[in-house]
């Protein structure tokens, strides 16, 4: 029924003149649902970076796979928001300063790596600091506890990508900045 109404005002705006189909187009039809569909992800892996010794990025690697039959190419650009789902109450969060580490092209039908980056200040342990594990782990799990996955959404093809957890039994590899 949404979509014959759609039809029948985008006539009655056609007939009223070219603007009011322009309106449709913009106002109506980009209003459509997200697919989540389209591109799908798996976690790889993570890493613990040094950016500068009082901040540290969570390197968080996955594997995509483009189920359409089109291209597509993924990039930090303003068309694409990335947010964190928050496991107590399932909502989105913009909290985090989440982005991907490089652009991506994505063959259709085909996979492809990418690395989400979320950065926060962390002041690196020395070297030979006796508990450097325990604070990488605690940076990690105060970074992830409350993160059930993360979510990118592509405003211009409409595609929502959802990023699962699989940090749960996190091996950290570490490897400073030179």
């Amino acid at each position: 029924m949404k979509s014959v109404n759609a039809i029948i005002l985008a006539l009655i705006l056609a007939a009223a003149g070219g603007s009011g189909y322009a309106w449709y187009l913009l106002h109506v039809k980009t209003s459509s649902d997200w697919n989540s569909a389209a591109v799908r992800a798996r976690y790889v892996s993570a890493q613990l970076r040094e950016v500068d010794p009082a901040h540290a990025s969570l390197l968080l690697s996955y594997e995509l796979t483009n189920t359409t039959n089109r291209d597509y190419r993924l990039s930090d650009s303003p068309g694409l928001v990335a947010m964190s789902r928050l496991k107590s109450d399932h909502s989105l969060s913009a909290l985090e300063d989440i982005h991907l580490s490089f652009p991506t092209f994505l063959p259709a039908r085909q996979r492809a790596r990418v690395t989400l980056e979320v950065r926060h200040s962390f002041l690196w342990p020395e070297d030979n600091d006796p508990a450097m594990a325990a604070k990488f782990k605690a940076f990690v799990n105060q970074r992830l506890s409350d993160t059930d996955q993360f979510v990118l959404f592509d405003e211009n093809s409409r595609y929502q990508i959802e990023f699962p957890s699989g940090w749960n039994e996190l091996q950290l590899s570490s490897a400073a900045s030179n």
